[in-house]
């Protein structure tokens, strides 16, 4: 488990992997903004090289998420893009699901409204 400095008196940013079928889950919980970015870039590219990485960020536990956000997604779909790879979204609550679509992340990384219906082929 990976988290970042408690800031101000908000919450960490928590976040787990696994495998699943072959597939990297990262879930998330807390905020994802400008403090807590780095952390989640840090994990999310931290086997981009892999040949094909194949990423699930299961977002159920997020209730925010700023355009830090964004630009952490976009950069994990361009690092795995090279190598046939994928990255998709899993189970994004609806204000963060509502950034996603505002800014067309949706149409280049892949939304499911459940983990398990992401980790399908």
């Amino acid at each position: 488990m990976v988290s970042d400095n408690d800031v101000a008196g908000r919450p960490e940013l928590f976040i787990e992997e696994r495998f699943v079928d072959g597939a990297r889950v990262v879930s998330v919980r807390g905020e994802i903004d400008h403090d807590g970015k780095d952390v989640l870039r840090s994990v999310l590219l931290s086997s981009a090289g892999a040949a094909p990485a194949r990423l699930v960020v299961d977002l159920s536990g997020v209730p925010f998420m700023d355009s830090s956000g964004i630009n952490v997604f976009v950069a994990a779909h361009q690092a795995v893009s090279g190598t046939a790879g994928w990255v998709r979204i899993a189970a994004a609550q609806e204000p963060v699901l509502r950034v996603l679509e505002l800014v067309g992340v949706d149409a280049v990384i892949t939304c499911h409204p459940t983990l398990e219906q992401a980790l399908r082929p």
